[in-house]
């Protein structure tokens, strides 16, 4: 049985005994820890139509991630399991640019990923479970993500305009479509024109002013 990287980390709540991220009753995932003590946790899943080991390698190649994930601009290994990983708070001139060190704990292939930060300015851990979907058609992805903020989330809600889980389901939305089509649709232009004060709030409210990933090499 694995234990979960999210354990090991100092202080971390205890998590179900799994394998993995796969914890399931009667069928049905467990939901995450509950967020306290300056802890969030996010678990979130999807359907993707590619085979378990093409997404494997896909999330493992760790200096591709700013092809689909939110604001990150910059990754570089820097050992076999170790990499950098740099991410900008938008796109202002004056945005600040964030990095932190990342170690992967758990590498199998076309099964399971797990890491953890392990110095820098962001506190996180997490996993991703790559399951053949029960169709046998397409895999199931499930993430599960540990951010330790403290009182931060709201700061990082401000300067990267979404919510630290917003952004772990919105990465997946964004992994799937570039595995399955090779690119990321954009949403940051409205064909429909100006939507008025309460389209514009929804609209900043739900991140849809976050700028989409390129998708691109």
């Amino acid at each position: 049985m694995s234990t979960s990287p999210l354990t090991e980390k100092h202080c971390a709540e205890d998590l179900p005994p799994s394998i993995g991220a796969s914890v399931v009753v009667n069928g049905r995932y467990l939901p995450p820890p509950e967020d306290e003590d300056g802890k969030l946790w996010v678990r979130t899943s999807a359907l993707v139509l590619k085979d378990a080991q093409t997404l494997y390698e896909m999330w493992r190649n760790v200096e591709a991630a700013p092809r689909w994930q939110e604001h990150i601009v910059n990754v570089v290994e820097t050992g076999a399991t170790t990499s950098r990983w740099s991410m900008k708070t938008s796109n202002e001139d004056d945005a600040k640019v964030i990095s932190w060190e990342s170690e992967v704990l758990a590498d199998e292939p076309g099964v399971r990923i797990a890491w953890r930060s392990i110095g820098g300015e962001s506190d996180n851990a997490g996993e991703v479970i790559f399951e053949e979907a029960p169709n046998g058609v397409g895999t199931v992805v499930t993430v599960l993500q540990e951010f330790r903020m403290g009182k931060l989330a709201s700061t990082w809600e401000t300067l990267v305009g979404r919510h630290p889980k917003q952004a772990v389901v919105e990465n997946l939305r964004h992994f799937k479509a570039l595995a399955e089509t090779g690119e990321i649709p954009r949403t940051q232009l409205d064909p429909h024109g100006d939507r008025g004060v309460i389209g514009n709030f929804k609209r900043s409210s739900y991140g849809e002013t976050v700028p989409t990933p390129t998708g691109g090499n």
